[in-house]
């Protein structure tokens, strides 16, 4: 039964047996007992309490018949909701990947832990069974019975580094404990924000699917329709309204701020200008006839068949004049090239510049997406000289 004990609790054997040990020491030598210091426990975390906002996905094309709506005024709210929650989405999975990373760190550390524990456990366990074998007053028939006083001097001095290292491995392997059981809470806890972070990353993602699903539908009643077709059409010509006007705008105090860009030779670029962005152009600049309605409409721009996400760079040295949301067009960059020449880029997905920047030829301006697009992602460009919209084709290299 004692062995048994011993295997269970060598910490408390070895423990009693040094203080009969140490009681010999300070006999013989006037030595005070050690102070063994122990790790205190630690209160983990507590963890946060993640609260989701649960967006319901809203009947847009219902509303938009219902209300009257403008149906690029609903093309912009759902714009901006996915845009949103696609920047939830990138937080969430972000929040996901460090959860899960901090796991395994955490879990590592603890399996190294946990064989450093054995192997103080091991060690503890041999010297249980020596001084078991010796017995509780070993240690003083070791010192009485020495023969002069040198001899006893040497055998307490030896007594004493034997003691002093069973009282290490005491102390060792109540730190190592204490240390295992902290990293076991904090695997726990790791692990209880891994599912909370993949939780959140599940519920933007769902919302955001169902946000991208209300669009599609919406367009898709678009393409079927005769009558939304044409509003859109009126609604398509307003938003090209509304762009001239604030070019128109912005030219009329271009050189306010900054370096002069009066000086800036953008018109000797023509036929010279690198593309914007890698594509093919799907939408040519000018009257266009749409091939099952048989409507005109005149693209003051062209139009890029890209994919989510590509490169949009700035085709000549210019100003930031506006950067952000455009009825119409989405995210869009107005780059001023000086002279009044104007470009741009409309259908972002993301921006990268501010307004009031200077950016040089090939700077990136951002990526391209599907924001204020009727046709998925594609990327918008045009280059105006004042009012005057201009074919890029024709500035191209």
């Amino acid at each position: 039964m004692r062995d048994a004990h011993v295997e269970r609790d060598p910490a408390t054997r070895i423990h009693s047996v040094l203080s009969v040990g140490w009681l010999a020491l300070t006999l013989a030598l006037g030595v005070s007992e050690p102070c063994v210091a122990f790790a205190e426990d630690s209160d983990g975390e507590q963890l946060r309490e993640m609260r989701e906002q649960i967006l319901e996905v809203r009947e847009r094309v219902g509303e938009h018949e219902r209300e009257e709506r403008a149906i690029f005024d609903v093309l912009f709210d759902l714009d901006q909701t996915i845009d949103r929650l696609m920047g939830q989405v990138r937080e969430a999975n972000r929040e996901a990947k460090a959860a899960r990373t901090r796991l395994t760190e955490t879990t590592a550390r603890e399996t190294k832990a946990r064989a450093q524990l054995d192997q103080t456990r091991t060690a503890m366990s041999r010297r249980v069974v020596g001084l078991y074998k010796t017995g509780e007053v070993g240690p003083l028939r070791v010192l009485f019975s020495s023969g002069s006083l040198p001899e006893l001097l040497s055998r307490a001095s030896f007594l004493r580094k034997v003691l002093e290292h069973d009282a290490d491995l005491v102390g060792r392997f109540r730190r190592e404990s204490a240390a295992l059981d902290i990293l076991r809470e904090e695997a726990k806890e790791s692990a209880t924000r891994r599912d909370a972070a993949a939780a959140k990353l599940e519920t933007r993602s769902l919302s955001l699917g169902h946000e991208r699903k209300s669009k599609a539908l919406l367009l898709a009643r678009v393409r079927d329709d005769r009558a939304m077709e044409r509003g859109v059409l009126v609604e398509l010509e307003r938003a090209s309204r509304a762009l001239e006007e604030k070019l128109v705008a912005l030219g009329e105090t271009s050189g306010g701020g900054g370096a002069d860009l009066s000086s800036a030779d953008f018109h000797v670029l023509r036929g010279k200008l690198q593309q914007p962005i890698q594509g093919d152009v799907v939408s040519k600049f000018g009257v266009a006839v749409d091939a099952e309605f048989h409507t005109e409409t005149f693209h003051k721009g062209v139009e890029f068949g890209v994919a989510l996400g590509e490169t949009v760079r700035a085709v000549a040295f210019g100003e930031v004049r506006y950067a952000g949301w455009f009825r119409g067009y989405g995210k869009v960059v107005i780059l001023d090239h000086g002279g009044q020449y104007f470009t741009v880029s409309g259908h972002l997905g993301d921006i990268d510049v501010k307004v009031g920047q200077r950016v040089g030829q090939g700077v990136k301006l951002g990526a391209s997406g599907d924001t204020g697009s009727l046709t998925g992602p594609s990327f918008y460009f045009e280059i105006r000289q004042g009012r005057e919209p201009l074919d890029p084709a024709e500035w191209f290299e």
